[in-house]
């Protein structure tokens, strides 16, 4: 350039090429980035091959990943051919010579310098297009594979008369190919228009026409493929409105046609298919008559008839027929989603029948030993007594309980009784010292279960253990204790090498333990250590002396990412639990098969639907949905867990179910038969909540059976809210040993109940036999209350409680100084026409930090009771004061005062019964100090003097006499 002045310009210096070491080096460091980002997608994908196989489900791994590569390649191609042909053909059709404009001019410039890379921009472009393309269809692998595995439901929709898989796995696939289609076609329209305008085929300003035939044609043809692909839409978009979900007064999530549907979209749609074919074939003749004037009136057309016939008479239709006359109109297809629904959610067989919701009988005496025989009342609540079981079972910090435990059956002296059980996991927050040697390799797992009886507690309000202790003992009998899989195991773990395991403690001191399952992935490959070190980000498993033969890696423990992994196809439930079963602890996890595509049936959000106020406070608990949205739900596999050896097994459940058997077509050998479910697992087998909460959310609505009622909505029910907390979720259903009033025999069940749409009154209680095995598994009964009475709902019984002055007084005194009381869950049990509410009430007291079981309160037909333990108020509520059992053995829960025994002149007698007065006023007045401890202390010495007492008269009658009893206290209530 020559000088513009400014003074000297200095000596020039030339820049000269980079030297070899340099351009060594920089090569170097290339290559090695190269293969460091390919080892690290081969180590993403070397360890989860590895894990797939030591599961024994490699197949899942490879028919996913092949499918996924199938669709990246296929589809991928196929819009790189697509664009890449429309790319060179426009090319290939531009015109000889190019006009003399000076848009022609300017764009001469960009001509000349991509002519020597055009090969290079083809290949890029397409290859761009076609690898975005192929991750978008690797990503519908589910929606192939429903489609080529596709089984029929054997159920015909009412409207079109196909059977209900069309929908289900025909209808998305097309949908996906319509869509696919039409981005091929915008994309590869949108490169040829702008590889004509670029070689001249196509001009803005230039003088004379606009676009050459050449030009015309090929773009005239573009246009018509996507007028013809917008007819396919309008024809699929006919069967898309027997799944179109909409909003109707009836319901949020209606799905299904209604009459404007019926009689004004689906002509349309008819007519709308017609008129695009038209249009399509007059784009397609431009290439004979090279002129767009024809095809573009026709496109005009169509958009206009698009907004009257599809928009604008369908809103006609909607005011001036249905709205002057919605109930008869709307009757005959209300009933159609009535029936579908019902199907849907497998709640087709609920049986409702009236229920008066107060007792007729006056007998007292008889509803008292009704209670009985009627329900095993639950007064441990899963979801209160965690802090319980971890301050009294806990043994080790480094142990820990999951915060909602679960209820299973056990079965003692040959009688099932409903149980309270959670695992002893291990707990790293616990550890005396966190390092990576502890935290991967010597604390690896839990050890033992932890039962108690559900119906039952202690004198002091805590849990009457069935199974306890380090190691467990019990009733459970010998079973492997070690839990290296649970609900609370998150993260890794390095077993079975040269670094010994903390098993556990006892009185001798540690334990040590050598994992010898066959669980886990082997590290003795240099090779898999160096892939687990790149996808754990952690270098140290690479070479840590730690690691050595033998040595496995445990992860992906907690029972439902197990099932998630093995079987993505399935929606897992939000509540997995334990169970001892032939001498293993094996976690057992409830999944579903679920679809949005069945037709007719109203939509509900799983999420939503599934939410209570135990998930509210606890994420775990929350449902591992697929799909969120759905219309079509079964549980139809079982999944077990082995939490020592890991071990995954799925198991048919609905044999019926054509969702699952169109999976089990796609990974053939990966669920086994239901016949293969042994007795001793099934006994432990429970219907899920997640799918109950699923049946009572629709059961609010669709427990009607005619259109009228359905569409009034004067009988919409609602899940009540909880009433033991203020924070506004839904009450959680719960699981309880009870009899229907047309059952024979107790059950386990699971129960909720529903109050009217903005009212706190009952309006119906549901209960499903939850008990596997039996011929009565997943019936649904309702209890349907009348109308014209009011009966109390939960939040009326708990403001019933709260509000009546000996019962407030008491919780008041329980509440003193550092007491905290809480309430445990409040059931419901129908009894004789009437409805029993029971509710624990648990105090933390003074400066123990666990909930103990303080009181019971229990009202029927109007009474209610508030007594230490659950016999002494169903007692006073029923009259049967005479009848109270003698309380266990131990400290009573609340202040007794010792009844005197006939003969008291006996002065050791004398003076046991006069220490026993002693401790009762020293338990009283640290009651109302709320000192729990001193009180513990005093109901110690209450039980000393007493026996003392005994003995002494005993003694002095040769065993035959009177013994002191406690009596309940004017004031302990």
């Amino acid at each position: 350039m020559p000088d513009r002045g400014g003074g000297p310009t200095g000596p020039r210096i030339r820049v000269g090429r980079p030297s070899r070491r340099v351009r060594t080096l920089l090569m170097t460091l290339g290559v090695l980035a190269v293969l460091g980002m390919a080892f690290t997608m081969f180590a993403g994908f070397w360890t989860d091959w590895l894990w797939y196989r030591s599961v024994n489900y490699s197949s899942v791994f490879t028919t996913t990943l092949w499918t996924k590569i199938g669709l990246f390649f296929v589809f991928g191609l196929l819009m790189a051919l697509s664009v890449g042909f429309n790319i060179w053909l426009a090319h290939r059709l531009r015109p000889p010579l190019s006009a003399m404009s000076m848009e022609q001019q300017s764009l001469d410039r960009y001509r000349m310098g991509i002519a020597p890379y055009k090969k290079w921009l083809l290949l890029a472009i397409t290859a761009l297009v076609g690898l975005i393309a192929g991750a978008s269809a690797s990503g519908q692998w589910r929606t192939w594979l429903m489609w080529v595995n596709g089984v029929s439901f054997n159920q015909k929709d009412p409207q079109f008369h196909l059977d209900v898989s069309f929908y289900a796995f025909d209808l998305p696939w097309y949908r996906f190919l319509l869509g696919f289609g039409f981005a091929a076609t915008i994309l590869s329209l949108i490169a040829a228009a702008l590889t004509h305008y670029l070689y001249g085929g196509l001009r803005i300003t230039s003088p004379g026409a606009r676009a050459t035939s050449a030009a015309t044609g090929h773009l005239s043809v573009l246009l018509g493929i996507f007028v013809a692909l917008k007819a396919v839409a309008y024809w699929l978009d006919r069967y898309g409105l027997a799944v179109k979900s909409s909003d109707f007064k009836a319901t949020d999530n209606w799905t299904g046609l209604r009459y404007v549907d019926a009689n004004a979209y689906l002509p349309a749609k008819t007519i709308l298919f017609c008129i695009a074919v038209i249009c399509a074939l007059l784009f397609f003749a431009t290439l004979w008559r090279r002129t767009w004037q024809l095809p573009v009136i026709g496109f005009g057309l169509m958009v206009l008839s698009a907004i009257l016939i599809g928009g604008l008479y369908p809103a006609i239709v909607q005011k001036f027929q249905v709205q002057p006359n919605e109930q008869a109109k709307e009757a005959p297809y209300v009933e159609k989603n009535l029936k579908a629904t019902r199907e849907a959610y497998g709640i087709d067989d609920a049986q409702v029948t009236e229920y008066s919701g107060q007792s007729s009988i006056d007998d007292k005496t008889k509803l008292r030993d009704d209670v009985d025989s009627t329900a095993s009342i639950r007064i441990m609540d899963p979801n209160v007594v965690s802090p319980t079981f971890q301050q009294l079972q806990q043994i080790r910090n480094y142990y820990g309980f999951p915060t909602n435990l679960d209820v299973d059956r056990y079965s003692k002296d040959g009688k099932d009784q409903d149980t309270v059980i959670g695992l002893r996991e291990l707990n790293l927050n616990g550890i005396p010292k966190n390092n990576w040697i502890n935290d991967h390799f010597r604390y690896t797992h839990g050890y033992g279960a932890v039962a108690a009886e559900g119906t039952s507690a202690d004198s002091q309000g805590r849990p009457v253990f069935t199974e306890s202790d380090l190691p467990s003992k019990g009733d459970l009998g010998k079973y492997q204790q070690r839990v290296y899989y649970g609900e609370k195991t998150t993260e890794y773990s390095i077993v079975g090498g040269p670094q010994k395991e903390i098993d556990y403690s006892d009185d001798t001191g540690e334990k040590t333990y050598s994992y010898e399952g066959n669980s886990g992935v082997n590290l003795s490959n240099p090779i898999n250590r160096a892939a687990y070190a790149v996808a754990f980000s952690e270098p140290q498993i690479l070479y840590s002396g730690a690691i050595g033969e033998g040595s496995r890696i445990l992860y992906n423990r907690t029972p439902k990412e197990r099932v998630e992994a093995v079987a993505p196809w399935l929606t897992i439930d939000g509540d997995a639990y334990p169970a001892v079963v032939d001498g293993k602890i094996q976690w057992i996890v409830d999944a579903y098969t679920t679809t949005n595509g069945y037709p007719y049936a109203s939509r509900t959000t799983l999420g939503d639907t599934t939410a209570d106020s135990l998930t509210a406070t606890n994420d775990s608990r929350a449902v591992v949905a697929q799909q969120n949205q759905v219309n079509y739900i079964r549980n139809s596999v079982k999944a077990t867990v082995d939490a020592y050896s890991g071990q995954v097994k799925l198991y048919e459940w609905d044999t019926q179910d054509p969702v699952l058997k169109t999976w089990m077509k796609a990974f053939p050998n990966t669920v086994e038969p239901k016949s293969d479910i042994s007795e001793s697992l099934m006994a432990h087998l429970r219907y899920p909540q997640d799918l109950f909460k699923v049946q009572r959310e629709l059961l609010s609505r669709y427990h009607v059976d005619d259109a009228t009622t359905f569409l009034s909505g004067s009988e919409v029910w609602q899940v009540p809210d909880d009433p033991t907390n203020k924070a506004g979720d839904a009450v959680p259903p719960y699981y309880l040993s009870m009899k229907m009033p047309d059952q024979k025999e107790q059950a386990f069940s699971l129960t909720t109940t529903f109050t009217p749409n903005g009212r706190d009154n009952l309006s119906a209680f549901m209960a499903v036999d939850a008990e596997a095995g039996t011929g009565d598994y997943g019936k649904i009964r309702i209890l349907k209350l009348p109308t014209n009475t009011t009966v109390n709902g939960p939040k009326q019984v708990q403001s019933q409680f709260n509000s009546e002055q000996d019962i407030a007084e008491t919780i008041s005194l329980l509440s003193r100084g550092d007491s905290n009381v809480e309430y445990g869950n409040l059931l419901a049990v129908p009894l004789d026409g009437g409805l029993l509410y029971v509710e624990p009430v648990y105090v933390r007291g003074g400066g123990l930090k666990y909930p103990l079981l303080r009181k019971v309160l229990v009202t029927y037909g109007g009474s209610t009771a508030f007594e230490d333990t659950l016999d002494q108020a169903l007692n006073k509520v029923f009259g049967a004061e005479g009848t109270t059992p003698e309380p266990p053995e131990g400290d009573g829960d609340e202040p007794t005062e010792p009844t005197p025994p006939p003969t008291t002149e006996n002065p050791t007698v004398q003076e046991a019964l006069n220490d026993a007065q002693k401790a009762f006023e020293d338990g009283q007045q640290a009651l109302k100090d709320g000192d729990w401890e001193a009180y513990g202390k005093a109901q110690e010495d209450l039980e000393e003097a007493l026996r003392r007492a005994e003995d002494a008269q005993s003694g002095e009658t040769g065993g035959g006499g009177a013994s002191p009893s406690p009596s309940p206290s004017p004031d302990s209530s």
